[in-house]
């Protein structure tokens, strides 16, 4: 049997293979027991598919029998913590299975049942001397109760709801202050009960009125850096009734039905799988039979079945319109499709019912060439990996071929039935944000002024009179508050020009501001073809007269346009003003980000220490020379200490 830790990069890969392929849990078993391969592709599509306990319960008890073959994986666990008003078994063991079809193992703390305000306020208790890298706080509903008057003031009852939501937020707040967790904090299930009738409706003492009130204030007043798992929707979900089980709270004090208890786990591990993921950056859409009906080349603009006259038509436009709504909130689009290039364009242009149009798109490739290679033209142009690319195609053979020449691309098969395709590609999941800044809603306006520029140099021979023309202003200054959830977005998300991926929550780069051992700064950038927005972030750190560079990282989007001798100026000018003698690069190598290597070199750093997972580089501060650019530069003064 193949262990389990060294799929951790192929798993998912074969998992692709079979989701569609029904199996029976005797052929499953079969293939645990006889150690194929296959198996391990069947358990994953299936653990991701499952909705009943039974179900995912056999999983997760065959998954174990399975890795009985497989040696102990030498990887780093992840320390999960488990706490909250419920007894949490056997939630923990569903959660377990679910990471570990992702490639997550870990190891668990489950907190005593309804102790966690104790765990969390007591720095000695078990939760902190386990030192877990996340935990999970799931209060009980049953606590979640207006104390006063269904006839007390609106006032009254909503100032207490906001106090409900305080107060599990504290508790979070408390515990990521004193520990380096992150949290995942569960709001509640609304209660099913009849008696109130309508009058729930309009009052916030109702229980149902007042859990829904304080589960919106949770969501509003939540930090970025508190996940919250939207218990709520999970219950509607399923259906009120079918998620609660009253005989399982008296009996062993369960938050629901077994099946609930599925739901919750399949979204916590979401929760945190993602958390490592991040969620993708392109869409790659097809265009016959996806964004309309019908072939344009064969059928033409006035052929095409698209708009309200008919129940598919409504439903290709339907589409269109969600995936506006990707493209507002940061998503890149891209056109990936078989097709005569004219032709296809022509309905951008020129059909009346088309919602998305020629500059909703990053990237368009018409043409009868693979798609998988076109796929690779779209990255090159974006500059982006293929493994932040999703590509939704109708045709099972298209996603087929894209999966075995790209497989990094994420593919979503749309199918024959334009009404699913919303909720097909939704079921993967790969576009949930976890904030959404300014910089998000002007991706595709960005990449489209990154077009232009590309052109433009294309057209020119001379590369000093091509950034002299871009008429660049570069805008530098210290962290800022404003500023704290673009720079933990660019720092959780930027792997490229990236020299350490060394990746911090919002708390821990608020943490930084106005420290006096470190100098830490952003960079905007804007030309005559539109504003960049803020490009580069560099974090260092003052010890002993030594200016260390933790972290710097920039957008491939402005490679080869000084920015980076603009950085390395302030990193030298900075250096000098706090008295340092010396700047100190450091370089953590990664699948990813090869293309910094030799960057310090190139400025004229010299080797230090070196060894695979770690090569540092110094260079005296006297001893750098400023480099001259075309870049306006204005910065803010930073104020030291």
């Amino acid at each position: 049997m193949m262990p389990l830790s060294s799929m951790e990069a192929t798993i998912l890969a074969v998992a692709a293979v079979f989701p569609d392929q029904p199996i029976t849990d005797a052929e499953l078993k079969s293939l645990a027991l006889s150690g194929d391969v296959a198996f391990w592709g069947h358990l994953v599509a299936r653990s991701r598919q499952a909705s009943s306990f039974s179900e995912l319960f056999f999983l997760s008890t065959l998954r174990k029998k399975a890795k009985l073959h497989a040696p102990d994986s030498a990887r780093p666990r992840l320390r999960l913590a488990l706490i909250g008003g419920y007894n949490l078994y056997p939630l923990h063991e569903l959660v377990e299975h679910l990471l570990a079809i992702r490639g997550v193992e870990c190891e668990r703390f489950l907190g005593d049942y309804n102790n966690f305000v104790s765990e969390i306020l007591d720095g000695s208790s078990p939760l902190y001397a386990f030192k877990p890298d996340l935990v999970f706080i799931l209060p009980s509903a049953n606590h979640c109760r207006f104390s006063g008057s269904l006839l007390n003031a609106v006032e009254h009852q909503r100032e207490a709801a906001i106090g409900a939501a305080e107060h599990l937020l504290n508790l979070a707040q408390t515990f990521t202050e004193r520990s380096s967790a992150v949290v995942i904090l569960a709001n509640f299930a609304l209660p099913g009960d009849l008696d109130l009738g309508s009058f729930r409706s309009r009052t916030l003492g109702a229980d149902w009125s007042f859990r829904k009130a304080v589960n919106l204030e949770l969501g509003l007043r939540a930090p970025t850096d508190v996940q919250i798992c939207d218990i709520e929707f999970l219950s509607a979900r399923r259906g009120i009734s079918a998620a609660a089980d009253a005989r399982a709270w008296y009996e062993s004090k369960q938050l629901g039905s077994p099946d609930f208890l599925v739901d919750i786990a399949q979204e916590l591990s979401h929760l945190i799988a993602s958390r490592k993921q991040g969620p993708k950056k392109v869409l790659a859409i097809d265009l016959d039979h996806t964004l309309w009906g019908g072939v344009i080349a064969e059928d033409g603009v006035e052929g095409i079945e698209l708009g309200d006259s008919s129940p598919r038509g409504e439903a290709f436009k339907a589409f269109q319109k969600y995936l506006l709504g990707l493209s507002q909130r940061g998503v890149l689009l891209a056109v990936c499709s078989k097709n005569d290039h004219e032709r296809a364009v022509e309905v951008f242009e020129k059909h009346p019912e088309m919602v998305l149009r020629l500059e909703h798109f990053a990237a368009f490739k018409a043409n009868w060439d693979p798609k998988s290679d076109n796929l690779q033209r779209i990255a090159d142009e974006l500059g982006l990996g293929l493994d932040s690319f999703v590509f939704a195609d109708d045709n099972p053979a298209e996603i087929e071929i894209v999966r075995q020449f790209q497989p990094q691309v994420a593919g979503v098969l749309l199918g024959p039935d334009p009404a699913e395709f919303i909720s097909r590609l939704q079921a993967g999941r790969h576009f949930e944000p976890r904030n959404v800044t300014e910089e998000d809603l002007e991706r595709t306006a960005q990449y489209r002024q990154e077009r232009r520029r590309a052109e433009l140099a294309a057209s020119v021979t001379d590369m000093p009179a091509y950034l002299a023309s871009l008429e660049m202003r570069g805008r530098i200054k210290e962290f800022d508050i404003l500023d704290v959830p673009r720079i933990a977005q660019l720092v959780a998300r930027s792997n490229q020009f990236n020299l350490t991926t060394v990746r911090r929550s919002e708390t821990e780069i608020q943490g930084l501001l106005g420290r006096p051992d470190y100098r830490c700064f952003t960079m905007r950038l804007e030309d005559r073809f539109g504003d960049s927005g803020l490009i580069s972030v560099v974090i260092a750190k003052i010890e002993n007269g030594v200016f260390i560079l933790d972290t710097w990282l920039m957008s491939c989007r402005v490679l080869k346009r000084q920015v980076e001798d603009e950085i390395m100026n302030e990193i030298f000018r900075l250096a000098e003003a706090a008295g340092c003698v010396k700047v100190r690069g450091i370089y953590l190598p990664t699948a990813k980000n090869g293309i910094v290597a030799g960057i310090y070199e190139e400025f004229g750093f010299a080797r230090g220490k070196d060894s695979a997972a770690r090569k540092e580089f110094e260079l005296e501060v006297e001893n750098y020379q400023m480099r001259s650019t075309t870049i306006r530069v204005t910065r803010r003064a930073y104020e030291a200490g």
